[in-house]
């Protein structure tokens, strides 16, 4: 069952995480958009899969056992992007693909390990306008178990997660763009435009991480290791002590982090 799913995530341009059992990860605040690209460029990084829309959806119990445990089920639903659509990268791949992830506890984070910074606010952004989450002092990657499985029909699945006694309880989107860097291994630099901004999403071996994060102009301060629901959830201030690794939780009345109608039509485009 295994194989079969990593051959379905070769075929979709998206590998499963070497053995299929533990990430690691780390993101980065990106201000310039233009900027990365050039950047990117000029490192010759290739383009491994193409924009795509991603829709996720987080799953428990009713209540709330995994994400008390610090687990995570997560059903995502990648749309391809009418620009990539039209520019034919995906062939037979295109069009509507699903995802279910299992993620485990992680052992990086701790309770207390997103801090608040200014590092990365706009210049001549306007005074009380909401801080940046940005890890603490020796705390840099997120390292998690995780297992993954390609779904083919992502209305069916669902039906059999709500049928199991599992109900939806977050919704986050974003699109994302996938590169790798020439003479490092095993590394994806993934590019996301989210709701709360502009990120760089770097999975691989720690060495791997550093080495690009330096030449991407990035030290090991930048890293941030929370999720996009942990740094939703404190940007709104819903932060509970209850919360474990900070990590949001179908108690932590966090709202679905989704663009409006109106960005999401125009950055499909």
């Amino acid at each position: 069952m295994r194989s079969a799913s990593k051959t379905a995530a070769r075929k979709s341009g998206r590998s499963a995480p070497k053995g299929g059992s533990t990430e690691t990860e780390i993101k980065l605040r990106i201000g310039d958009r233009r900027a990365l690209l050039r950047q990117l460029a000029g490192l010759k990084a290739q383009l491994i899969a193409p924009r795509v829309h991603e829709m996720n959806t987080l799953y428990d119990t009713t209540d709330g056992k995994l994400a008390r445990q610090a687990q995570m089920l997560r059903l995502r639903v990648e749309r391809v992007t009418h620009g990539a659509a039209a520019a034919g990268k995906r062939g037979k791949s295109a069009g509507i693909s699903a995802l279910l992830t299992f993620k485990g506890p992680s052992t990086s984070l701790r309770k207390g390990s997103i801090k608040y910074s200014n590092k990365y606010s706009n210049k001549g952004s306007k005074k009380g306008s909401k801080r940046t989450p940005k890890p603490a002092s020796g705390e840099h990657y997120k390292v998690r178990e995780e297992h993954e499985l390609r779904i083919a029909d992502h209305e069916e699945m669902p039906r059999i997660l709500e049928a199991l006694g599992l109900r939806p309880w977050f919704r986050y989107e974003k699109f994302r763009t996938t590169y790798g860097l020439p003479g490092i291994a095993h590394l994806k630099v993934e590019f996301d435009e989210t709701p709360v901004g502009l990120f760089l999403e770097i999975e691989g071996e720690r060495g791997a991480i550093d080495r690009a994060a330096e030449l991407l102009g990035f030290a090991r301060s930048d890293y941030i290791d929370g999720s996009y629901g942990a740094l939703f959830m404190k940007q709104l201030g819903l932060a509970h002590k209850e919360a474990p690794q900070n990590e949001p939780t179908p108690s932590s009345g966090l709202p679905d982090m989704v663009f409006r109608k109106s960005v999401r039509r125009r950055r499909r485009s």
